[in-house]
């Protein structure tokens, strides 16, 4: 028998298969989360909910990588696994076992954030396992993004509450809408445009808050702008790669949702330009890992 040895894998191997140019959008989201349930949460348990759910991501994108290999091979073989980087199994192996770091340091919070990041966990391998095909797909994908807010606010403010929920559910908007085309990127093509009309559920959302002050509205037009331009370059498509392109800036966007539900909770200045902020280190990151 033949042992094949793998090489040891690289730091940008680690780096593609967590997508880690993405984590701004994360951290961000625990900001944002942690605004809405309590604005005096202590430092320390923000930088404690953040590794959690950076573990959750990363660990979910491992895993993304795991059970699409196949697939990649004849749409993306330049994906680490394909292309012998490292082996499937430690992909398999270290993904679990980011899930269940993400649990386990939910569990000082309480049985109600701990159960809500098994549930977490449970989604994200949901859409792992059954993303490709699968029309609701994007509707999943959402569900995992709401769940880190309400996950969040759980922890800190030991409940879940309406402004958490309708925080989540603007989130979720987003997030199904930039995974819809997402599932295009591969064609370089988006069938329908029409989907994307969901991507407007956070501003819709937002409007009534617009008389609270500039930075409601500094972060409203933000993500306006943000999302018009990655929609406009969806439907021209004139240049090879829009898809892809267009996808990588409606991911950064989420830290602009984060903004606005910052903003609208009264994060103040310096928050809400942190979330903005992070929109543009996610697309400097993706400059070096992509993001999809």
């Amino acid at each position: 028998m033949t042992l094949v040895a793998l090489p040891t894998p690289r730091a940008l191997t680690w780096l593609k298969l967590g997508r880690v140019s993405n984590l701004p959008t994360v951290w961000t989201n625990v900001i944002a989360g942690a605004i809405i349930a309590n604005p005096n949460a202590p430092f320390a348990d923000l930088v404690t909910i953040g590794l959690s759910m950076t573990s959750f991501y990363v660990g979910g994108m491992y895993l993304n990588d795991y059970f699409d290999r196949e697939i990649d091979a004849r749409e993306r073989p330049g994906r680490p696994i394909h292309a012998g980087e490292i082996g499937a199994r430690t992909v398999l192996i270290i993904g679990v076992a980011l899930l269940a770091l993400g649990v386990g340091l939910l569990a000082p919070f309480g049985r109600l954030a701990m159960g809500l990041g098994l549930v977490l966990a449970a989604a994200i391998l949901l859409y792992d396992l059954w993303h490709k095909g699968n029309a609701v797909a994007p509707v999943i994908m959402g569900l995992c993004r709401a769940l880190v807010y309400v996950a969040t606010g759980a922890a800190i403010g030991g409940d879940i509450h309406s402004s958490l929920v309708a925080g989540a559910i603007a989130l979720a908007a987003h997030v199904v809408g930039l995974t819809y085309a997402a599932k295009q990127e591969n064609l370089n093509e988006v069938g329908h445009l029409w989907p994307l009309a969901i991507l407007i559920v956070p501003i819709l959302m937002a409007v009534t808050g617009l008389a609270n002050g500039l930075a409601v509205i500094v972060a409203v037009l933000s993500l306006c702008v943000a999302d018009i331009v990655a929609v406009r370059l969806l439907a021209a498509r004139a240049v090879p790669g829009a898809v892809p392109r267009a996808v990588s800036m409606l991911i950064a966007a989420i830290c602009l949702v984060d903004a606005v539900a910052v903003a609208l909770y009264g994060g103040g200045v310096i928050l809400v330009s942190l979330c903005i902020g992070g929109y543009v280190l996610t697309r400097a990151f993706q400059a070096y890992v992509p993001g999809t």
